[in-house]
């Protein structure tokens, strides 16, 4: 079977992307170079197709119990409008994945619906697990995406390039918070104020031939084409996961550094609680940290880490070369005791052991989002499903 292609794939080919695969599609990877794309979203916007990400609805009467039946986060914190990122849990507390749960309220005919953006590698298998889990509920999983189109607007300038070009009014569209447009040039297009960058953003769903269009008034307008490698570095920036590489079944909520997810205080059993509980009430043996390099060079996954003795302590999840802090940065699991900010470690490259520190995350915070509102379920810099 051939590589997926996307609907803006021709759009993309014609602007000069180059292609690579990514979870079985056909994706642009760049553009116009990794720093100018990444330069700007960092100062002004740029403009990401990612519609090779799933998007489903899940509806019933009781949908929005089913959903929470698979997440450790509480979501009759959001209501209509609003969303939440979270994650599905399997029996020992590990991440099936990471997604955004959209509550959409109820339906002319009065069913519940919750709209999740699910990451391409993992669609197929968080659909088979969301049904089988949702029928006693009387809950359907449907598509929502279609063959429609999904992109990503982000960066500081993105409000006032959105608003120029669909006339909307977005000031008052909050963090986490979507809603439904009709517009003049694009028809019916889902907006939410979410992203994978750290920066001010919106995420777009809309059918094949508007979302072609808005790619075309986009590009009139000059905003950045960006593609998948420009997406990595600056989610990695704003300490945001991967899923495969720092978040998989076999890593939990706590050792990830997402254990604001887990909302242990609600009464309401999800598939994990109790192997999250007895964690929570332990002590973790691993922890995800974020690492800076003392000197020019660049961490990649797979490099070990070292502490001062030598003793290997952990390996790099993800990794690479930060154009805001000049400086290599990376995700690497370790052991709990070398896990605490300041701690002085090394990573192994090539033979040669380059130093560095553990520091906060995220390694920086761009120009989020405005104000926090009752969806937020945290003020670390994390908005969106990995890929």
């Amino acid at each position: 079977m051939g590589k997926r292609k996307t609907p803006l794939h021709g759009r993309c080919l014609e602007a000069g992307a180059k292609m690579v695969e990514f979870a079985g599609w056909e994706m642009p990877i760049q553009f116009d170079g990794v720093l100018q794309e990444h330069k700007a979203v960092r100062k002004s916007c740029g403009l990401f197709d990612i519609s090779h990400m799933g998007v489903i609805t899940l509806r019933g009467e009781q949908a929005k119990e089913a959903l929470q039946n698979l997440v450790p986060s509480d979501l009759f914190r959001i209501g209509a409008g609003q969303a939440c990122y979270t994650v599905l849990t399997n029996e020992k507390g590990g991440i099936i994945d990471d997604l955004i749960v959209y509550d959409n309220g109820f339906n002319q005919e009065n069913v519940q619906e919750l709209h999740l953006v699910i990451n391409a590698a993992t669609a197929q298998k968080d659909i088979e697990w969301i049904t089988d889990h949702s029928r006693k509920y009387k809950a359907d999983v449907v598509d929502k995406k279609g063959n429609g189109v999904l992109l990503a607007l982000q960066g500081p300038e993105s409000e006032l390039k959105l608003e120029a070009v669909i006339k909307k009014n977005l000031k008052e569209l909050p963090s986490f918070g979507h809603q439904t447009f009709i517009t003049d040039h694009c028809g019916e297009v889902m907006i939410s104020r979410t992203g994978y960058t750290g920066e001010d953003g919106f995420e777009l769903l809309m059918g094949e031939e508007e979302g072609k269009h808005f790619w075309d008034l986009c590009q009139a307008s000059e905003v950045q084409l960006c593609g998948l490698a420009a997406r990595d570095i600056l989610r990695l920036e704003a300490g945001m996961h991967l899923y495969g590489n720092d978040i998989t079944e076999e890593t939990t909520p706590f050792e990830t550094g997402l254990g604001w997810l887990v909302h242990l205080e609600m009464p309401k059993d999800f598939v994990g609680r109790k192997c999250l509980e007895e964690q929570a009430e332990g002590t973790i043996q691993q922890k995800l940290i974020c690492i800076k390099m003392d000197e020019r060079a660049i961490p990649r996954r797979g490099y070990n880490i070292q502490a001062s003795n030598g003793e290997v302590v952990g390996k790099i999840t993800s990794g690479g070369w930060s154009p805001t802090l000049e400086a290599g940065i990376a995700f690497a699991f370790v052991n709990q005791r070398e896990s605490k900010c300041g701690t002085r470690l090394s990573v192994d490259i090539r033979g040669q052991q380059i130093p560095c520190k553990v520091v906060k995350r995220p390694f920086i915070r761009g120009h989020r989002f405005k104000e926090k509102t009752t969806a937020d379920l945290t003020d670390q810099a994390i908005s969106r499903p990995s890929q």
